[in-house]
């Protein structure tokens, strides 16, 4: 596993699991990223991702995407 935050632009890529603090991922999981879900990268700038996730687009910021572990 890696963190989202080294996926390439346009890369779909499934989430293995969520870490950080029980705060964090409760955050995390009510954006959408659980374990199982397909996500999109759709660009980065500076770090911080922005993610297709459903049919919506998320913005994690670069902290957040080293988090999520794909």
């Amino acid at each position: 596993m890696m963190p989202l935050i080294l996926a390439r632009t346009g890369e779909e890529v499934t989430i293995g699991k969520v870490g950080g603090s029980s705060e964090t991922k409760r955050f995390l999981e009510s954006l959408g990223f659980v374990a199982g879900t397909e996500v999109t990268i759709v660009s980065e700038m500076s770090g911080d991702v922005i993610v297709k996730l459903k049919d919506s687009r998320v913005a994690v910021s670069k902290e957040m995407a080293r988090k999520i572990m794909i």
